[in-house]
C-alpha cells in the first residue's frame, strides 16, 4: 500500500514568532560586527590618509576608504531593515501574549461564575432572614436565662424603700449630731483614753546636776566628758 499510494510527508510546524525573532537578531548582531571592522578600517586609512602627501599614493588610499565606506552604508541599511522587522515582530508578539492573556481572564471569570451560581443555589435569603431571627430569640432566652440565675436570694422583695429611707434620713441627722460628724458608736471611751495616755517624750536636754561649772566639758548626751589624759594611762 505504501508503494502505491505512497507516504504522506511530515510537514515541519511554523516558525514562532520568538524563533524568528531570535534569528533575525543573530543577523543583526552579525551585521554589527562587519559594521565594527569597516569603521576599523577606515580609522586605519584616515590615519594614512593624515601621513601621506598628496599625489597618487594618497588618491590609492581614499579609492580603498571610499569602497569600505560603501560596504560600510551598506550594512547599515541592512542592520537598520532587521531591527525594523524585530520591532514588528515585537509588536505582534506583545499583541499575541495580550489576547492569549484575555483568553485566560475570560476563562477564569466563566469558571468563577458558575461555580458563584452553583453556591448561590445553596444560600437563600430566607433562611439567612430565619436564621437571624432565631439567633436574636436565643440571645433573648440566654439574657433572661442569665438574669434569674443572677437574682440574690438574701433580699425579700417586700421590703418598703419609703421605710428603708426614713432609716437613711435617720443615720444622717445621728451623724451629723454626734460628734462633730462621728457617730457615737465610732466614737472611742474614756477610759479607754486614761489607760493609753502615756507621758509625753522630753524635748529638750536634761537640767544640768548642780556643781557643775563647765558644761562644755559635758559630751552630747550630758554625761562628763572623759580626759585624755586618763584614757592614755
Amino acid at each position: 500500500m505504501r508503494r502505491v499510494f505512497g507516504v504522506k510527508k511530515q510537514t515541519e510546524p511554523p516558525p514562532s514568532i520568538q524563533d524568528a525573532s531570535d534569528r533575525i537578531n543573530k543577523r543583526g548582531d552579525t551585521v554589527e560586527e562587519k559594521i565594527k571592522k569597516l569603521d576599523a578600517e577606515l580609522a586605519r586609512y584616515k590615519e594614512q590618509l593624515k601621513k601621506t602627501r598628496p599625489g597618487p599614493a594618497q588618491e590609492a588610499v581614499k579609492a580603498r576608504a571610499m569602497r569600505v565606506l560603501k560596504q560600510k552604508r551598506m550594512y547599515e541599511g541592512q542592520r537598520d531593515m532587521l531591527y525594523n522587522q524585530t520591532y514588528n515582530l515585537d509588536q505582534v508578539s506583545f499583541a499575541a501574549e495580550g489576547i492569549k492573556d484575555a483568553q485566560q481572564t475570560m476563562s477564569a471569570l466563566k469558571s468563577a461564575n458558575k461555580e458563584l451560581k452553583g453556591m448561590m443555589k445553596t444560600v437563600k435569603i430566607n433562611d439567612i432572614d430565619n436564621l437571624q431571627d432565631e439567633m436574636m430569640d436565643l440571645m433573648d432566652v440566654s439574657n433572661e436565662i442569665q438574669e434569674t440565675l443572677g437574682r440574690s436570694y438574701s433580699v425579700p422583695d417586700d421590703i418598703d424603700e419609703e421605710e428603708l429611707m426614713g432609716e437613711l434620713d435617720a443615720l444622717e441627722a445621728d451623724m451629723d449630731t454626734e460628734g462633730e460628724g462621728v457617730p457615737s458608736y465610732l466614737q472611742p471611751e474614756p477610759a479607754l483614753d486614761a489607760e493609753l495616755s502615756l507621758p509625753s517624750a522630753p524635748t529638750g536636754h536634761a537640767p544640768m546636776p548642780a556643781g557643775r561649772a563647765n558644761p562644755q566639758a559635758d559630751d552630747e548626751l550630758g554625761l562628763p566628758a572623759v580626759p585624755r589624759a586618763s584614757i592614755r594611762g
